[in-house]
């Protein structure tokens, strides 16, 4: 009879019967597997939110954690070890592991669009080859060192090719992230890096192939030959077989529709099919995941479905595993002595050198300019997930040894831990342009043009911002109005997100929503009122993180040449009439667009002004009242209800209050002010002189108020109201609490009329109106006029020789374009393209052909776009949208 192997342990049986029955739950694999998944998520997470004032990704914290429980820290006490992973449990942690891998291999895939990669331009080509091939050359002459050192048992071949790519790869899903935090990915530098990482990636993925059939048990070159050949066969199948088979099940998934649950449960299959097919050819199980996600076709819902179904579970629960049975392996105390050091200091050297050096050299010489050049290289050397992925297979293959392993593992660590700071340092692209005229509401010309940027992050707030729009149009006598409809999208942690930012067009800017089949169905209720109503209206979305999204809203501002910016309030009323908070983070935004914005802001508390539909032009018919106490932020609200009070449903009622001789709004309070930089100072007001320079403001423009009044029949009412207290106030404003609409300054210098408010940033009278005491059915918009003498920290800086177009191309603009075709390059045939395609235009075509072909035709089409980019332009299929 067998005697069993006493070093070999027994396997887990899955679950037990509980702890009633004496039996420890920590002696079996689900249970514990259960246990094991929530430390790993727990403790990483806290990782992350402490990593998070540095900028870090997400996936340092995860590689830190991974180190930490493993063997070089907490692991350390072998009791921790024993119970929470014991060597009998680390079968079931790594293959769960590895299946969670598998898909997010796929998410991975998905993301790389080989159209993309076929488009890659020379400059961007050029920077990726250097990018691989210099540590690649660096990296096999650091195998030799190594080899000589701490690896003298290790195979000469696949040892080589292991730190080769290594020490070449890009983390491709990691630096998308770290471009999208720091707002470079739609800049010249982050489009190149990005084009560059996707070329890096497959070559990475093709050489690791190589590595690992050359690196199996058989020393028989004809087994290793015998395996690069099925892989070749199987990409071809791949591409012949299964990416038609996607194909019909994407073409069967139309916009609009729910896709079919048999066609997503038949990919998932493919995935792990494909998955066992590669396993068993010999190069990892991973390479077929990542092959179906590249030949899955991308356009169309059915992409983004399946990143939906599948990337919360694989990224929040199963991948930490990952990263967790890659720290089990590592251990940083078998780097110990002066040549175990020196070793690491030389691998750290060598990738940096490698990537950094290799990039900035060949960016120079296609002209790349020298920071940008610079900050090109150190996000080339950004690592991951990728990079821990190569060094486990070559630990599992015995070809790295643990020392080498732990040294590289180091090595990943800190070259991406360093990117992001360094980029920050030494890369800001700074966002200027032209100063223009009309940033207020309130203007000496009232029949100029209005533009508005006009916000939202939710369904429920559209309904109110277009039938505000739709009230603030005025007449066809005075200028047209302009509203570009911003959605507010939070940039989180999912691949989807950096999919979608990856679309995004202009230069570090929120991104135009041309296409006709776009899924945001948010940004498509604004594109129907704008067919719909004589209002311009041009759909973005700008994907953020909350906490710096005020910088796409004010930037966009200022580049669009916004009069006012139009926010939703952080509160929504429920069916009860109370108000509850959708968060701290959007009130954080509302209060630094309110110090950055470079125009007047509005906040709007919506109580559903009109209901909860569009309500058509001609059955418009609110009652809005404007409460007006004097300062410039009151005069703002009397000039936008002016505007309002032009539409022929709407009743005007503005409320002036005065106080008796000798006193003022403080009513005996100490105000207090807030500064642009957000100091809080007491402002004195003398008895007598409440308003100073501003006293007279008011009065010249009440006066226009009251000439305005004269003209209109009975849409335009006002009242004076003497006041002598905060109550009488509370009083007056009760009285107006059934109207539609009320519009009141956001600082008059008045006393607050509640004590204590948790929306201070709405000021002394719109923190009571938008409280739940006030009002069930009153939505109120709280304005600030822009104040250039507050405008001490502008996120624009207005260049007055700054080279810019106008936003709305026009007819002349487009003539002097023409005059000017020498400076553009321009030739005869594309002038006689772009004139025939204004007749088709002119005789109803619709645009039938695209200003991009007549580009793509003239072979003019890069240096156009090139020349648009750099002049400030939306980009170039705006110049034939008028």
């Amino acid at each position: 009879m067998a005697t069993p192997n006493p070093t070999c342990p027994s396997p887990m049986k899955a679950t037990s019967n509980g702890a009633f029955q004496h039996e420890n739950p920590l002696d079996y694999a689900l249970p514990l597997l259960i246990l094991q998944i929530c430390l790993v998520v727990i403790f990483t997470r806290f990782l992350a939110f402490l990593l998070k004032p540095l900028r870090q990704p997400r996936v340092i914290a995860e590689v830190i954690g991974g180190i930490l429980l493993g063997p070089s820290a907490i692991g350390r006490n072998e009791k921790f070890l024993n119970t929470i992973f014991p060597k009998k449990s680390l079968t079931v942690l790594e293959t769960v592991a590895n299946l969670g891998l598998l898909f997010f291999l796929f998410l991975v895939g998905l993301e790389l669009d080989m159209r993309s990669i076929r488009k890659t331009g020379h400059k961007a080509l050029a920077i990726a080859l250097a990018g691989i091939t210099l540590p690649f050359v660096l990296g096999i002459g650091t195998s030799y060192a190594l080899r000589a050192t701490i690896s003298k048992n290790a195979d000469p071949t696949p040892f080589l090719i292991f730190m080769g790519v290594a020490l070449s790869i890009t983390a491709f899903p990691v630096l998308a992230r770290i471009l999208a935090e720091l707002k470079l990915l739609t800049t010249d530098a982050g489009r190149i890096a990005m084009s560059a990482a996707a070329v890096n990636d497959v070559a990475a993925w093709i050489l690791l192939a190589l590595a690992i059939a050359l690196s199996g048990s058989n020393s028989s070159p004809l087994v290793s030959l015998w395996v690069i050949l099925c892989a070749v066969a199987f990409v071809l199948l791949a591409i012949f077989a299964i990416k038609p088979l996607l194909g019909i099940m994407a073409k069967r998934s139309p916009e609009g529709e729910p896709v079919q649950e048999i066609y997503i449960c038949i990919t998932l299959t493919l995935v792990l099919a494909c998955s066992f097919i590669t396993d068993t050819i010999g190069i990892h199980a991973l390479f077929g995941a990542f092959v179906v996600g590249i030949v899955m076709p991308k356009d169309g819902p059915f992409a983004g479905v399946l990143i939906e179904k599948v990337e919360d579970l694989v990224m929040s629960l199963l991948l930490p595993l990952y990263f967790v049975s890659s720290g089990l392996k590592t251990d940083v105390t078998t780097i110990s002595g002066a040549l175990s050091w020196s070793m690491l200091v030389l691998v750290i050297f060598t990738a940096c050198f490698g990537k950094i050096v290799g990039t900035f050299l060949v960016s120079l010489l296609c002209k790349v300019p020298f920071r940008e050049a610079l900050a090109l290289g150190f996000l080339m050397n950004t690592k991951g997930l990728v990079e821990l992925i190569v060094l486990n297979i070559g630990k599992d293959r015995k070809v790295l040894n643990d020392q080498t392993f732990a040294i590289c593992v180091l090595m990943a660590l800190f070259t991406t831990f360093i990117t992001t700071p360094i980029v920050m340092a030494v890369y800001k692209p700074a966002r200027r342009g032209l100063p223009y005229t009309h940033k207020t509401v309130q203007r000496k010309d009232p029949d100029t043009e209005l533009r508005v940027l006009s916000c939202f992050h939710s369904t429920c707030n559209i309904p109110t911002l277009i039938n505000l729009i739709e009230s603030s149009r005025g007449t066809r006598k005075r200028g047209k109005m302009c509203v570009y409809s911003m959605h507010l999208m939070e940039l989180s942690e999912r691949p989807s997100a950096i999919t979608m930012v990856h679309t995004a067009r202009n230069n570090g800017l929120p991104f135009w929503n041309k296409k006709r089949d776009n899924r945001d169905q948010m940004v498509i209720a604004f594109q129907a009122y704008g067919q719909l109503s004589s209002v311009d209206v041009r759909p973005m979305t700008a994907i953020s993180a909350f906490s710096n999204m005020h910088e796409d809203i004010c930037t966009s501002a200022h580049q669009k040449r916004a009069a006012i910016i139009l926010l939703p309030f952080h509160k929504h009323q429920h069916f009860d009439g109370t108000m509850e908070s959708l968060g701290n983070s959007l009130r954080v935004m509302n209060g630094n667009v309110l110090s950055h914005a470079p125009c007047s802001v509005g906040i709007l508390v919506d109580r559903g002004l009109g209901g909860k539909s569009q309500v058509q032009a001609s059955d418009v018919s609110y009652n809005v009242v404007v409460g007006f106490f004097g300062g410039q932020d009151d005069r703002e609200a009397l000039a936008y209800g002016m505007r309002l009070a032009e539409h022929p449903g709407i009743s005007l009622t503005v409320v002036k209050f005065i106080v008796a001789p000798g006193q003022t709004f403080a009513f005996g309070a100490k105000l207090i002010g807030i500064t642009a930089n957000k100091d809080k100072k007491v402002i004195n007001v003398a008895e007598g002189t409440s308003y100073g320079e501003d006293k007279q403001e008011d009065e010249q423009f009440w006066s226009e108020f009251l000439g305005v009044k004269c003209n209109s029949v009975d849409s335009i009412m006002s009242e004076e109201r003497i006041v002598g207290s905060k109550e009488d106030v509370i009083a007056v404003l009760r009285e107006k609490n059934k109207s539609n609409l009320i519009l009141v300054g956001r600082m008059p210098q008045v006393a607050p009329l509640v004590d204590k408010s948790d929306c201070p940033e709405l000021g002394p009278i719109g923190s009571y109106l938008a409280s739940s005491e006030f009002s069930t059915s009153a939505s109120v918009l709280v304005l600030q006029q822009y104040n250039p003498k507050t405008d001490v920290y502008p996120l624009v800086m207005e260049v007055s020789d700054y080279m810019d177009m106008p936003d709305t191309p026009t007819h002349r603009w487009k003539e002097s374009l023409v005059s000017e075709k020498d400076r553009w390059g321009w030739d005869d045939k594309m002038e006689k393209e772009d004139t025939k395609y204004g007749e088709e235009k002119n005789r109803g075509c619709n645009g039938k052909k695209t200003y991009d072909d007549l580009c793509n035709n003239s072979g003019l089409s890069e240096r156009f776009e090139k020349e648009c980019k750099e002049s400030g332009e939306d980009d170039h299929e705006t110049y034939l949208k008028d």
